[in-house]
């Protein structure tokens, strides 16, 4: 439903009344400007084909209206062919909620809370797969907002804590313990599953800590829609699993779309773009790769700010890897950072991104009615025409906006961090102090000008 223009979008996303701290959203729902969802379901044709290159160019000036947000998501994501017909994509999304479907029964039958509309918060195994008979529960608080989260400090008559719907933690991961023991008495468990099952309670404690300032969270279907989730994904992809900030990435998915399997696979397809940052070895965490682009961005666009930096230790950029890894989560309020993130989706927008999911994907279907199509340079997005138009490959692999918004921040910043920062410290103070005063659109708009820049100089060296 349209709301009257220049209305703030908070009331989308409501906050609990007691969180009088949190910062209010720079976004504004434009008529004319926002994508409406008039525009959006006038960009289709009859057969369902979408334009595109026209829904692009309005999401990149006024982000897109919250009551479509979720479906457009799918697009921009890579869920869907843009130059598919209607029916082509129902079947895809049934088919994909089919798949969802069973990967969480495979897991339900590991570990029969999931699924169950509840979830743990403490270890219910050892590293060698031994039952934990005792499983701790853990007491999360949030510090800074001073809220309970899994238990709000709550008790029931025999002492034991009660989370903020009123589940009983200790009888939950009690439960669990039953089950571990049922299944490591059939034999020794597979060091798959072993590994699956120790990520459990960590994603139970990031779950309760996720965005817990909206109203959205205090029901706990909610809550467990997320753990769900989560779970599933860190039995598919055995290669990350699961880490810390993926629940940060996940929860708008389920805010957006009602059905837990479509928010899945829009995690999922956000997760092909990010899982690199995810990846970890023994000696490095993936998302160093990106901290190492930022330097050598801020070392072009910026030579004095980089030896500034540098100089205090912080050469290695590892102060900005929160803003790369949870894509901004924690430096805009929960709608500018959709707003952010749907502006960055359109302007690195490729009309090949389906299918270049598709065929890395053994075991898709392939999609009938989409190879083939024409496209134009009006498809792809801002920055990604700027790709094309200087020659990047995709053997290349082009630098993500967001690296170029990292940049772009540090040098709005830039004089403040020659003239204040005296040490580390003071560097990620002054980025601190940005959270809920950065203004998307300007993010956006200053990225775009450094990429140009780069690119430029670049070619130069």
């Amino acid at each position: 439903m349209w709301r009257d223009a220049g209305e703030s979008a908070d009331s989308y996303y409501q906050v609990r009344p007691e969180c009088t701290d949190v910062p209010k959203t720079r976004f504004k729902i434009k008529a004319g400007k926002t994508l409406s969802a008039r525009k959006w379901h006038s960009a289709f044709s009859p057969d369902g084909f979408l334009d595109i290159g026209k829904t692009l160019g309005r999401i990149q000036r006024g982000g897109i209206h919250p009551s479509i947000r979720g479906e457009v998501w799918e697009f921009l994501l890579g869920c869907y062919d843009p130059r598919s017909a209607f029916d082509v994509r129902e079947q895809i999304r049934s088919h994909r909620r089919v798949q969802y479907a069973r990967w969480k029964e495979e897991c339900r039958g590991m570990f029969p809370i999931v699924g169950s509309g509840r979830f743990i918060t403490a270890p219910v195994i050892t590293e060698d797969g031994q039952p934990i008979q005792e499983p701790l529960v853990l007491l999360e608080t949030n510090q800074e907002k001073g809220l309970a989260s899994s238990s709000n400090g709550n008790m029931d008559a025999n002492g034991n804590a009660i989370d903020a719907s009123g589940i009983n933690q200790s009888s939950i991961n009690a439960s669990s313990s039953e089950m571990v023991k049922e299944l490591t008495s059939r034999g020794p468990l597979d060091k798959k599953v072993i590994q699956w099952m120790l990520t459990l309670h960590q994603i139970g404690l990031d779950v309760v800590r996720t965005d817990r300032t909206l109203v959205f969270y205090e029901k706990q279907e909610n809550l467990s829609k997320l753990w769900d989730i989560l779970a599933v994904y860190a039995w598919i992809d055995t290669d990350v699993g699961y880490c810390q900030g993926m629940s940060d990435l996940c929860s708008p998915m389920i805010i957006l779309l009602d059905d837990e399997a479509d928010a899945f696979w829009c995690f999922e397809r956000l997760m092909r773009r990010l899982r690199g940052n995810f990846r970890c070895t023994e000696s490095s965490v993936g998302v160093e790769t990106q901290l190492g682009n930022l330097a050598a961005i801020t070392q072009v666009i910026d030579p004095k700010l980089h030896q500034h930096l540098d100089a205090l230790g912080g050469g290695d950029y590892l102060f900005a890897f929160r803003m790369l890894m949870v894509l901004f989560r924690r430096e805009f309020s929960f709608c500018d950072s959709l707003y952010l993130w749907e502006m960055m989706w359109a302007l690195e927008y490729d009309p090949d991104l389906f299918e270049m999911y598709e065929e890395a994907d053994a075991n898709s279907e392939k999609t009938e009615g989409s190879k083939g199509r024409t496209k134009s340079i009006r498809h792809y997005g801002k920055f990604e025409r700027e790709n094309k138009k200087n020659g990047a490959t995709n053997s290349e692999a082009p630098l993500p906006i967001s690296v170029f918004l990292v940049a772009s921040v540090l040098k709005d910043k830039s004089s403040k961090l020659l003239t204040e920062a005296r040490g580390l410290d003071d560097v990620v103070k002054i980025l601190n102090d940005m959270t809920g005063n950065l203004d998307a659109k300007k993010a956006c708009s200053g990225a775009m000008k450094l990429h140009k820049k780069y690119l430029k100089k670049a070619k130069k060296t």
